[in-house]
């Protein structure tokens, strides 16, 4: 029952903001704590989360109660004050050019057209302003202002034209024209590609860009290009500035006497790596010590990159900059340079390495009756890749059997027992690629998960789950400033959507609590594993939430079911983890506080780039999708209904998971789209698509450079 009391107490951050509010207006003039807010309220929010909403109110300014979608009050209202209110955002591009904008004042999505866009880009962070009166459901408006660029840096086809040239970018979603002039070309002649720098937008969407070029690529095409140009467009660098690589260059690797003397040796400790076969960064390593008095003490040991990175170097600028490791479909844009992510860092087997670790043991019960937290040394005894650990698991023999045996055991536990409070279970799916010796896909698969896999992902959850709790509990009076992993509820009408969808493909799903919201999620993800419509729903239910991310104040991780998370497992790739490794070594033997406000700048600036990573690794994995199927113009092949816009329905093939568009042209019918997307009735025959449904398709046509894929149903 306490559990049950629990979750239905606690506000979604939207949620406290609005009671909040309430309140205030209930009592003018009364000055509110946020203890004080806590008692009136009766909720389980922690004091952490309630100042951050009043924050929040606080800069919306005195009339905040009018900006928030109050569920008392009726859609007409709330459309006359979004008309006098604009809202700060971030630019989500779609495949047509249009745009919405993703705000945190606002539960809905803002829907912009590409004539809008105002020079806009992907990822920019913008002012919109709501149009009124439109009669339509999802709330649509204008960018008014551009605040924050994503990047300034493209590629590009530079036309010389006279004393002028043009660029013409890679990027097919470019609002306006870009011009250069000739002394602002770098010597780059006609069709090479090139790099270039925007120096002035446009004040007027029908104005060029005007940009000077900085890197000359050549006329080569070819993947190693369109891999860079997905990285530059999405705000990545493809090198790293020359103060950096001398920074890195005489960094020493061997042991000295200080460590010996402030890390605690785990060099004699049983312990091994398991990564994917072609990774090079090992960033966790697991150790087993079966200690004499019959309890397990298991190391989770992180690489110590904080002591390589320091605060307010060139280095650490950088890897600020970047935020993360970008992991496209044939390569790996590193956040840190090779001789730290897969050298001095990368814990190796048979090499001594500085770790930063956390250290659980457990009894002969596999329940945990102590923790530790520091920084250690180890050596590695044995790489295992996935495969190779599965392998052991399975025959129950072989090197280090007993050790993974054992770890397996503790492993499914914590995974039971997480699911008992409240975890939600879904694996989308990852495609994968095996290449020929010139770097073309030759095929495309799904990665499979196993126990191996689940091993790893659930003793790296503990300790990033332990680390925030013990950071939390460090000061529950005064939370000391910390970079939380937070997840916020799904939306309601989301949800709702997707239970009246779901129940046309038979499956109900209950959202009459919280409670029962998580069954029926864990319920859908084990159905999905035998029906491949369903699985469809997958994709769906993860848009229903809120994207994780990550702040200075805590609201908990709803998809996890955790009230504490961060992120301190992968600081090779993570720039988040760097930081929770500095702060809770600063607590570890006393109170340490960062500025807040620089903290959760730094979060926001974070979650910025993992979206930017994410949306390059998607696209790498479309480009390279096209390129494979582009060879398989005219086979037929099975697939599933996976999405729908006006210009057809889009068609996931089952064995490699890439997409293509049939148009609805092709079906010589106009079809109308519910306002959900989920379903298209054709005006004349009355034929029905439905996401999920099973067809056959042919691949009439591929579009490697745009990555689109066309197909026609066969029938």
């Amino acid at each position: 029952m306490s559990r049950q009391k629990k979750i239905d107490n606690k506000l979604s951050s939207k949620a406290l903001q609005i009671a909040i509010a309430v309140l205030r207006k209930k009592h003018p003039g009364k000055k509110f704590s946020a203890s004080l807010i806590k008692k009136m309220l009766y909720v389980d929010n922690n004091i952490d989360s309630i100042e951050y909403a009043m924050q929040q109110l606080d800069m919306k300014g005195p009339e905040s109660v009018k900006t928030i979608n109050l569920p008392q009050r009726s859609r007409s209202h709330e459309a006359a004050d979004s008309a006098e209110h604009e809202h700060i955002g971030v630019v989500d591009m779609t495949r047509s050019g249009a745009a919405y904008i993703i705000s945190e004042e606002r539960e809905e999505d803002i829907f912009v057209q590409a004539k809008y866009l105002n020079s806009a880009l992907n990822h920019d962070k913008v002012k919109v302003r709501l149009f009124s009166g439109t009669g339509k459901r999802r709330p649509e408006g204008k960018i008014v202002a551009v605040l924050e660029r994503n990047t300034i840096r493209f590629i590009g086809t530079f036309i010389s034209k006279g004393k002028v040239g043009v660029v013409i970018p890679e990027q097919v979603s470019f609002p306006f024209d870009v011009q250069v002039n000739i002394e602002d070309a770098q010597g780059a002649t006609q069709k090479d590609k090139v790099v270039f720098e925007i120096l002035e937008w446009p004040k007027k969407s029908f104005l060029p860009a005007k940009a000077r070029i900085t890197t000359i690529l050549g006329k080569e095409g070819g993947i190693n290009l369109v891999m860079n140009s997905i990285l530059i467009n999405n705000g990545f660098n493809i090198a790293f500035p020359d103060e950096v690589e001398a920074e890195v260059k005489n960094m020493p690797d061997e042991i000295t006497k200080e460590d010996l003397r402030t890390r605690r040796d785990f060099r004699h400790v049983t312990t091994f790596t398991i990564d994917p076969e072609d990774a090079k960064d090992f960033d966790d390593a697991l150790s087993y010590n079966l200690l004499d008095n019959g309890n397990i003490e298991v190391g989770i040991h992180i690489a110590d990159v904080s002591f390589y990175v320091q605060k307010g170097t060139a280095l650490d600028k950088e890897a600020i900059s970047r935020s993360t490791s970008v992991y496209l479909a044939d390569r790996v844009c590193p956040m840190l340079p090779e001789k730290i992510s897969n050298e001095l860092c990368s814990l190796r087997p048979n090499e001594d390495k500085r770790t930063y670790s956390a250290v659980f043991t457990f009894d002969p019960k596999f329940k945990i009756i102590d923790r530790w937290f520091g920084r250690t040394l180890i050596h590695s005894d044995k790489r295992f890749s996935y495969e190779q650990a599965q392998a052991i698991l399975d025959a129950k023999e072989g090197e280090l059997s007993n050790e993974l045996l054992k770890l397996n055991e503790i492993a499914y536990l914590l995974r039971k027992k997480r699911y008992e409070h409240g975890s939600i279970s879904f694996e989308s799916d990852e495609v994968r690629f095996r290449f020929d010796e010139k770097g073309h896909p030759v095929e495309a698969f799904v990665k499979e998960r196993g126990d191996a896999n689940l091993l790893i992902e659930d003793f790296m959850l503990l300790a990033n789950r332990e680390v925030a709790t013990f950071m939390h509990n460090k000061d529950k009076v005064n939370p000391i400033p910390f970079v939380f992993r937070i997840h916020d509820i799904p939306s309601i009408e989301k949800l709702t959507d997707l239970a009246l969808f779901a129940k046309e493909l038979g499956f109900n799903f209950d959202l009459s609590t919280p409670k029962t919201i998580i069954e029926s999620f864990n319920r859908l993800s084990d159905a999905a594993k035998e029906n491949d419509s369903l699985k469809l729903l997958e994709p769906l239910a993860i848009r229903t939430m809120s994207k994780a991310e990550y702040s200075a104040n805590n609201i908990g991780h709803y998809g996890l079911g955790f009230e504490f998370y961060t992120h301190f497992t992968s600081p090779i790739r993570r720039y988040s983890d760097v930081l929770a490794h500095r702060i809770l070594e600063k607590n570890l033997t006393s109170v340490y506080r960062e500025d807040k406000t620089i903290l959760d700048g730094l979060c926001k600036h974070i979650s910025k780039m993992e979206r930017c990573a994410m949306d390059a690794e998607r696209e790498s994995t479309k480009y390279f999708q096209a390129l494979y199927i582009n060879d398989k113009i005219g086979f037929e092949f099975d697939g599933v209904i996976s999405g729908m816009m006006d210009r057809g329905i889009f068609v996931e093939l089952k064995d490699n998971k890439c997409e293509g568009l049939v148009a609805f042209d092709s079906l010589y019918e106009t079809f109308e789209l519910e306002s959900s997307r989920l379903k298209a009735v054709g005006r004349r025959t009355k034929r029905v698509f439905k996401m999920g449904d099973h067809v056959r398709v042919k691949i009439l046509d591929v579009d490697v450079s745009l990555k689109q894929i066309n197909m026609e149903l066969v029938e």
